[in-house]
C-alpha cells in the first residue's frame, strides 16, 4: 500500500488477482501485508494507503467480487500494520476489516509486552469500539508462537518454544464474545492447531 509509484501497479495487481481468483475458488477473506512505512510517519503513510485501498475496493465492487480485504497486523515496528493502522484502513473503506495476528501484536513492541489478559482485553475493547460489536463476531485471526527482538518479529515458533500466553488471549476472546476463524501459522501446524482447539475448549467450556 506504500509502494513507490513505479512499484504500486505490480503490488496492486497481486492483491487484485488474489481477490479475483480467491473469490472464484470460494474464498471470503483475502489477507494481505500492508507494506512498510519506509521511515515515514504512519499517519502520512495512511494518507497514501487508504486511497489506494479504496481504489481496489471500488474495482472489486464493480466486478462483483464479494470478498473482505483484510490488512494483517504486522510483527515489525517498521511495517505498516499496527492495530491502529489496520483499524484505520477498515474504518475508511468498505469491504475491509483487519486480520488480527496476535503473535505479531505480541512481537511488534519488541519488549515482551502485549501478552496479558488485560492487554488483550484493551485490544478487543478498542476493536469493538471502533468497528462495532458485530465485527467481534467475524474475526479472522492468525496465531502461532513467535520469536522477536527489539525491532519486532524474527520468525514463527511452535507454541511450546514461545512465550505467548495463549490461555490469557483466549480468556479475553471468550470474555468479549468473539467468534470467527483462527488460522494456525505454527511450523508444526497440525499439532499446534489441536493444542489451540483444546485450549479454547477448556477456556470456553465448549464441547465437541
Amino acid at each position: 500500500m506504500n509502494a513507490t509509484d513505479e512499484e504500486w501497479p505490480k503490488s496492486r495487481k497481486r492483491l487484485m488477482d488474489a481477490a479475483h481468483y480467491g473469490y472464484l475458488a470460494g474464498a471470503t477473506d483475502i489477507i494481505f501485508h500492508p507494506g512498510s512505512y519506509f521511515l515515514n510517519d504512519p499517519l502520512d503513510v495512511l494518507k497514501i494507503a487508504i486511497p489506494r485501498l479504496q481504489g481496489c475496493v471500488d474495482e472489486l465492487k464493480k466486478n462483483g467480487t464479494q470478498v473482505t480485504l483484510r490488512p494483517e497486523t504486522m510483527g515489525k515496528s517498521a511495517m505498516l500494520g499496527s492495530l491502529e493502522d489496520a483499524v484505520a484502513m477498515s474504518i475508511a473503506t468498505d469491504m475491509v476489516l483487519p486480520c488480527l495476528d496476535f503473535a505479531h501484536l505480541h512481537a511488534r513492541p519488541g519488549d515482551g509486552t502485549m501478552n496479558t489478559y488485560d492487554e488483550w482485553s484493551r485490544v478487543l475493547e478498542f476493536y469493538g469500539r471502533e468497528l462495532g460489536e458485530k465485527a467481534l463476531k467475524h474475526l479472522h485471526i492468525h496465531l502461532s508462537g513467535i520469536e522477536y527482538g527489539p525491532k519486532g518479529e524474527k520468525n514463527h515458533l511452535k507454541l511450546a518454544d514461545a512465550d505467548l500466553d495463549m490461555k490469557a488471549l483466549f480468556k479475553a476472546l471468550h470474555k468479549f464474545g468473539c467468534a470467527g476463524r483462527i488460522m494456525c501459522e505454527s511450523p508444526i501446524m497440525e499439532e499446534d492447531a489441536l493444542i489451540m482447539k483444546k485450549t479454547w475448549m477448556k477456556v470456553s467450556g465448549e464441547k465437541e
